[in-house]
């Protein structure tokens, strides 16, 4: 990176089409920003919501509260920042195991219960998300639905191929049917958090959910 572009006060590209290129002020300020959100996601995920405090994430990014605030509004804020990437790493994992499989039924209870895998490892930060979605501000509730668009049309995808395939109706309304799975593997969250379900109690469970909810659209070919 040549110096003019270090001096910069805005990103630069060589190359018509390259990604910005950042000065070490912009460098320096992505580089903090990532420092509080690991150290908020490791307290969220230890400690849950309430009792993780902006002092105590500051802490653990070393850094000062200042600092924090600097790059979010207030914990409700810097919460939803790591949400958001979760969610985004999360899609990934339900994708990659929805891929490894051939069926309808096996590629939504494989996603499905690779999502359950990769979220319970951090117990208290699925029970403050659940908590947080009943009193959330509006215009909150609204970025978050549109956060979870990609884990929804993993479902989609797969009921779509399933059609495609003839295991599903051509006439199955694929977008209704990825709603009533998605919620229901949604709702299964509560009794993890709350009623002590294991992986393999929730895998059964979504996996009669399923079948449940295609019983109807099943192809009779």
């Amino acid at each position: 990176m040549r110096d003019t572009a270090l001096a910069s006060a805005s990103p630069a590209t060589d190359v018509e089409g390259e990604a910005p290129r950042l000065n070490r002020r912009q460098t320096a300020k992505v580089r903090t920003r990532q420092k509080v959100l690991d150290a908020a996601r490791l307290l969220f995920a230890e400690r849950g919501y309430e009792p993780a405090t902006i002092r105590d994430i500051a802490k653990g990014a070393g850094m000062s509260t200042g600092a924090v605030f600097a790059n979010f509004q207030d914990k409700a804020e810097l919460f939803e920042a790591v949400l958001a990437t979760d969610l985004i790493k999360l899609a990934d994992t339900l994708k990659a195991a929805a891929a490894a499989e051939t069926s309808l039924r096996g590629r939504l209870l494989a996603a499905l219960t690779a999502g359950y895998h990769s979220s319970l490892e951090q117990l208290p930060l699925v029970q403050a998300v659940i908590a947080r979605s009943w009193f959330q501000p509006v215009a909150a509730e609204i970025r978050t639905r549109a956060a979870i668009k990609p884990l929804i049309s993993i479902v989609t995808d797969a009921l779509q191929a399933g059609v495609a395939d003839r295991e599903l109706r051509q006439d199955a309304d694929v977008h209704l049917l990825s709603d009533m799975i998605y919620d229901a593997w949604l709702s299964n969250y509560r009794r993890a958090a709350y009623d002590g379900w294991t992986i393999q109690q929730l895998t059964a469970q979504v996996g009669k959910q399923i079948d449940v909810i295609l019983a109807g659209a099943l192809s009779r070919q």
